[in-house]
């Protein structure tokens, strides 16, 4: 078979002229001497005993030999070129799947999936809320962010975002009922995205532990107590990721200046076999990416509300503080960060 066909080299000059209508258009696409292509044609109408173009006027026509040649020379080039591409692409198209923290896939990452799909329009995705570790050896999974220590014996974990936690409340429901010192959650629904613990963490950080506490939800995921929040339902933790851009938007308001190192911190994690997968590579690239290209916005608190020390409770009548005692905290630079406490294990 390889003996019956023609040169690639002329071919391609005969296709280029054929489709250009001139030896120099088909030159200067080809990027080759207008002897060169002139030379080429001649040595196919040699090999095949034909002549391929009627010479004479500006533009070249194709004999009766030629436009018989050319569909077949046309459709073999473009099956070359679509065989190529596929080839020289294998991060931009396949499948994957990936599990996600609820509220992280929530609030963080559908927000963005636009930027990743339209610069890889041909990897088809399948997003599935968990964080549950064991999908961390499941072959029907790719990639995990996982919520959690990233201590994971026998796979591949990065640490993807550390962050902060600290109280969020729906404008509406601050408005029907006010937030002016840690005490006033006594008259609040605590909403719980865990076990308590870390509600117990920010509590303590703020000298907060023994308030007196009132209705308390506990959900099984950050997602619909951040949900819960939106709804006016209660106080529930917010953290630097999920909220940020909630709190950017004025859907829910952080009352407190004082933000607390989180348990744990987001992982980007997977199986160690399928690591340097091209198209598991692609995707984790661009998480890393997206969060440094695209950060959340500062922490807005409002305005006018305090933490106090418990010393200042107990040496004084309860009582709001003058308009002097007020700490303005509405701008994020002046948010207070508590010092790290120690992790606290619970069983769930």
């Amino acid at each position: 078979m390889s003996s019956r066909l023609p040169p690639l080299n002329p071919l391609r000059a005969f296709e280029a002229t054929a489709r250009r209508g001139s030896v120099s258009a088909a030159a200067r696409e080809l990027n080759v001497t207008h002897g060169a292509i002139s030379h080429q044609i001649r040595a196919l109408e040699l090999s095949f005993n034909a002549a391929l173009f009627e010479r004479g006027g500006k533009r070249l026509k194709l004999t009766s030999q030629g436009a018989l040649l050319l569909p077949a020379v046309t459709e073999a080039f473009e099956g070359i070129a679509a065989a190529t591409a596929a080839m020289m692409r294998p991060t931009t198209s396949g499948q994957l799947r990936i599990t996600c923290v609820p509220a992280l896939l929530s609030f963080w990452m559908i927000p963005r999936l636009h930027q990743f799909t339209g610069q890889f329009p041909d990897v088809r995705l399948t997003l599935v809320a968990s964080n549950d570790t064991a999908n961390l050896f499941s072959r029907d999974v790719d990639i995990c962010l996982l919520y959690g220590d990233g201590n994971w014996p026998d796979c591949w974990a990065r640490l993807w975002s550390r962050l902060e936690l600290f109280p969020v409340v729906s404008p509406t429901l601050l408005n029907m009922q006010p937030l002016r010192s840690v005490r006033d959650l006594r008259d609040h629904v605590i909403l719980h995205g865990d076990d308590g613990r870390e509600w117990n963490t920010w509590l303590a950080a703020a000298d907060g532990i023994d308030i007196q506490r009132g209705r308390q939800h506990f959900m099984s995921d950050a997602r619909l107590s951040t949900e819960a929040a939106l709804h006016n339902q209660g106080v529930a933790l917010g953290d630097t990721i999920t909220a940020g851009s909630l709190i950017a938007k004025g859907e829910l308001i952080a009352p407190f200046d004082l933000t607390v190192p989180a348990n744990d911190a987001f992982y980007v994690a997977c199986r160690n076999e399928i690591r340097a997968a091209p198209i598991v590579k692609v995707f984790i690239d661009w998480l890393f990416s997206a969060l440094e290209s695209d950060p959340m916005p500062e922490l807005q608190t409002s305005a006018r509300t305090i933490i106090r020390a418990r010393a200042a409770k107990v040496s004084a009548p309860e009582h709001l503080p003058s308009k002097d005692g007020f700490k303005p905290v509405s701008s994020p630079t002046r948010a207070r960060r508590a010092e790290p406490t120690p992790k606290r294990r619970v069983k769930s």
